[in-house]
C-alpha cells in the first residue's frame, strides 16, 4: 500500500491544495466517487445528469481547494459541494418546466426497457419517486439513508437540528409510501 493511500482525505486535501497535486486530488476522487454518484443519483433520478453533476462536483472542489478548512473533515465539505450542485440543477430544471409549460416531472423520459426485470422496475420507480420529493425532505432522507451519514451530521450539513431531520424522514418516507404504487415501497 502506498503512502498515498494510507494518508487521511484532511491531508490528501491539504497536499492537493498546496501544490496542485493531480495525484492526491485523483485519490479522493477514487475514495469518493461511488458513494457520491448515488447520492446525486438519488437526487436527481437520471444516471446522465448524475455523472454530470459528479464531475461538476469534483471540478468545482478542485477549484475551490484553497477554501478548504484542512482542520475540518474533507467529506462533509465535499457533500456540500455535491448537495449545492443538486440543488442548482434542480432550480434550473425547474425554471425549464415552467418555461416551457411542464409542470409534470419528467418521469416519462426514463422509461425501463421491455426487457428490464420487475425489480429494475421498482427501483427506478424508486428512484423517480425520490427525486421528485421536494429537497426539504428528499436531502435529508439521501444525506442519511444513502449516504449513510448520521442524522446528526445531516441536521449539521442542512443547518438544522437532528429533531428535524428525524421529522423530515418520517414525512419523506410517508410521501415516498402514498406515491409509490402498493407493494412497492
Amino acid at each position: 500500500m502506498t503512502r498515498a493511500a494510507e494518508e487521511s482525505d484532511e491531508a490528501l486535501a491539504h497536499r492537493a491544495a498546496g501544490s496542485k497535486d493531480r495525484v492526491a486530488f485523483d485519490l479522493l476522487i477514487f475514495r469518493h466517487k461511488e458513494p457520491l454518484y448515488r447520492f446525486i443519483r438519488r437526487y436527481v433520478g437520471n444516471n446522465e445528469d448524475a455523472y454530470d453533476l459528479l464531475q461538476d462536483a469534483f471540478l468545482s472542489a478542485w477549484m475551490n481547494l484553497n477554501r478548504y478548512d484542512a482542520g475540518r473533515p474533507f467529506l462533509p465539505w465535499l457533500r456540500t459541494i455535491a448537495l449545492n450542485k443538486c440543488r442548482d440543477f434542480s432550480r434550473r430544471q425547474m425554471v425549464r418546466r415552467l418555461f416551457l409549460g411542464r409542470l409534470a416531472a419528467e418521469s416519462v423520459l426514463d422509461q425501463a426497457a421491455s426487457d428490464e426485470t420487475r425489480t429494475d422496475q421498482r427501483l427506478d420507480q424508486l428512484d423517480r419517486a425520490i427525486a421528485e420529493l421536494p429537497p426539504f425532505y428528499k436531502e435529508p432522507l439521501l444525506l442519511t439513508v444513502v449516504s449513510g451519514i448520521s442524522q446528526q451530521e445531516a441536521a449539521e450539513l442542512l443547518k438544522t437540528t437532528p429533531k428535524a431531520i428525524e421529522m423530515r424522514l418520517r414525512r419523506a418516507r410517508k410521501k415516498l409510501a402514498q406515491s409509490l404504487p402498493p407493494g412497492e415501497g
